[in-house]
C-alpha cells in the first residue's frame, strides 16, 4: 500500500474537518483518509482565539455536530467547552491518528489522465516540501485568514503609550486589572469581549462607527432541562435542535419580509433590557436587520454592564490615537491603557491554497459554486463553508453528508471523476455571500461566484439545503461523472474535468 496514496484527503482539522472525517468513518468507512492540518493542534478557530469570554455565537444545540448530541444545558458555549467537544467527537470516531499537524497546504493540482490530486505541503517544523496524493479532497479551511485579523491603519498609533491587541493575536496573561479598556468594534468579537473584561477591568469602552443588532441570548436551556429528565440524550437533542432550526429560519424569514416590523421588536427589546438612562441611539442600525450578522449577547451580560455604568458606548469616528488614548472626529477624547482592535477578520477562499488542472491555474474568484459545496469545471474537490444566518455546522453536516453520498456515487457507478459543468449561458453571476458586513465586502472578489438559479445559486436557508442535498438526484445533468481519461484524451480537461 502506498503511504502517501488516499482515498480522501481533507484540508483542516477544525469544527468542520473533524465532522467531515466523522461523516467518512461512518458513511464510508472503508475509505482511507488523510487530514492536513497547518498548526500543530486540532480544533482550528476554537483553539487559535483565546480571547477573555470566547465563545460560540450561535446556540449549541444547532452548532453542534447532528450525530453528538450536545450533552451541557449552556445555549452559548465558551471556547474551551467546543474545543473539548471536537477532540471528544474525534476520539470517537477514531480521527485523531489520521491527523498530519504543522502541514501547511500550498498548492493542489489535478491530473486528468490519472483522475487524482496531489497535494503539495510544507511541514512547518523540519521546513521540508512534501506531498500526498488522492482521489478526492475535502477543504474544510473555512474563511477567515488565520495569519492575522483585519486591522486599519489608525492614525497615531505609534503615539500611544499603552497596549494595542487585537483578539486574533491574544497575549497569554494579558494583565487588565483596574485598567482603562477601550475595545474598538461592536461585532460578534467585541460583545463577547467587553463584558469579560468589565469583570476585572476600571472601565470598558465599546467604540464604534455603528450600531449593530443585538438580543439577549439565555445562558442555559430550561426547555432541554425539562426533556432531560423524561427522554433519551438523543431525542433531547434533536428534538431541540429542530426546534432552534424552525426558530431561527422562521425569524431570519420575518425579518426579511417585514423588516421594520421586525426592527421596533427588537429595539424595544434591547430597550428594556439597557433600561431609560441609555441613550439607544447606540444600539440602532441604520441597515435593515440581516443585512449584517445579527450579534448574540449571552444572558444579557453586555445589557448589564452598560445599565450598571461598567461599560460606555460610544458612537463616533476616530480622528487618531494619542499618548494617552483616542480623540474623536467630535473633539472628544477617551483615556485608555488598553485598546482593544476588534476591528474584524479577513477573510481568505480555501486557505489561500494555490489550484491547477491538467498544468493549468483555476481561479475560484471566475467560477461559480455548485449548491455551495463544489466547484465549476474542478474535478472531485468540495468546500464546506457555513451559515452567515445561522449556525455554521448546520452547512458543514449536510455538506458531509453530501460528499459521501458522491463517493459512494462513483464507487456504485465504477466512475472515478465528478464535476459540475455549467451548460446554462443564461445563468447571471452574482456575489458569492449577499451580506453587507464589511468583512465580507472587503474580501468577496476573492471568493467564487453564484448564479441567479439553482443549483448555482445560494439560498442561506437550511430546511432547504437539507431537502437539496441529501434527497436530490446526484446524475442531475450539471453534476458529471466520468472515468479516467487516457494520456491523449488531456487536452481540454480543464473544461470537461
Amino acid at each position: 500500500m502506498d503511504e502517501n496514496y488516499f482515498d480522501v484527503a481533507i484540508i483542516g482539522a477544525g469544527l468542520s474537518g473533524v465532522g467531515m472525517a466523522c461523516h467518512l468513518a461512518r458513511k464510508c468507512p472503508q475509505k482511507r483518509y488523510l487530514i492536513l492540518e497547518g498548526r500543530g493542534t486540532m480544533g482550528g478557530t476554537w483553539d487559535l482565539f483565546r480571547y477573555p469570554g470566547i465563545r460560540s455565537d450561535s446556540d449549541m444545540f444547532t452548532f453542534g455536530y447532528s450525530f453528538k448530541p450536545w450533552i451541557s444545558s449552556q445555549n452559548l458555549a465558551d471556547g474551551p467547552a467546543i474545543l473539548s467537544y471536537i477532540r471528544e467527537a474525534a476520539r470517537e470516531h477514531q480521527v485523531e491518528d489520521r491527523i498530519r499537524y504543522n502541514a501547511q497546504v500550498d498548492a493542489i493540482a489535478w491530473d486528468s489522465a490519472r483522475a487524482e490530486w496531489t497535494v503539495s505541503y510544507t511541514d512547518t517544523v523540519s521546513r521540508e516540501s512534501r506531498q500526498v496524493r488522492c482521489r478526492f479532497i475535502n477543504g474544510c479551511t473555512g474563511y477567515y485568514n488565520y495569519e492575522h485579523g483585519y486591522e486599519p491603519a489608525f492614525p497615531g498609533s505609534a503615539d500611544f503609550r499603552g497596549r494595542i491587541i487585537h483578539p486574533q493575536k491574544w497575549p497569554d496573561n494579558l494583565d487588565y486589572r483596574g485598567k482603562r479598556v477601550v475595545v474598538i468594534g461592536s461585532g460578534a468579537t467585541a460583545v463577547t469581549v467587553v463584558p469579560e473584561m468589565a469583570r476585572d477591568a476600571a472601565h470598558v469602552t465599546m467604540l464604534q462607527r455603528s450600531p449593530t443588532y443585538m438580543a439577549s441570548i439565555p445562558a442555559e436551556s430550561g426547555l432541554t432541562t425539562f426533556l432531560r429528565r423524561r427522554l433519551p440524550e438523543m431525542w433531547v437533542y434533536r428534538i431541540t435542535r429542530t426546534l432552534r432550526v424552525g426558530l431561527g429560519a422562521l425569524f431570519f424569514a420575518l425579518c426579511r419580509r417585514f423588516p421594520n416590523r421586525m426592527r421596533k421588536f427588537m429595539l424595544k427589546a434591547v430597550a428594556k433590557n439597557v433600561g431609560p438612562d441609555v441613550d439607544m441611539k447606540h444600539f440602532t442600525p441604520k441597515y435593515n436587520p440581516w443585512d449584517e450578522r445579527f450579534c448574540a449577547v449571552k444572558g444579557g451580560d453586555l445589557f448589564e454592564c452598560v445599565k450598571s455604568g461598567t461599560v460606555s458606548v460610544v458612537t463616533d469616528h476616530i480622528d487618531r490615537f494619542t499618548e494617552t488614548g483616542i480623540r474623536l472626529q467630535s473633539g472628544s477624547e477617551i483615556d485608555a491603557d488598553i485598546i482593544i482592535t476588534a476591528t474584524g477578520l479577513e477573510l481568505k477562499f480555501f486557505g489561500g491554497i494555490a489550484i491547477t488542472v491538467d498544468g493549468v491555474p483555476y481561479d475560484p474568484s471566475q467560477k461559480m459554486c455548485y449548491r455551495a459545496v463544489m466547484l465549476e469545471d474542478l474535478p472531485n474537490l468540495g468546500f464546506t463553508i457555513g451559515y452567515t444566518n445561522s449556525s455554521w455546522t448546520l452547512k458543514a453536516d449536510i455538506t458531509g453528508e453530501w460528499i459521501c453520498r458522491v463517493i459512494q456515487h462513483l464507487d456504485l457507478s465504477g466512475t472515478q471523476c465528478v464535476v459540475p459543468v455549467n451548460s446554462d449561458a443564461t445563468v447571471v453571476h452574482k456575489d458569492f455571500l449577499d451580506f453587507q458586513s464589511g468583512y465580507i465586502r472587503r474580501s468577496i472578489h476573492q471568493f467564487p461566484r453564484m448564479g441567479d438559479k439553482p443549483p448555482w445559486k445560494l439560498k442561506q436557508l437550511y430546511p432547504y439545503d437539507l431537502i437539496m442535498l441529501r434527497f436530490s438526484r446526484l446524475e442531475d445533468g450539471v453534476l458529471r461523472f466520468s472515468r479516467a481519461r487516457k494520456p491523449a484524451d488531456r487536452e481540454g480537461a480543464h473544461a470537461q474535468g
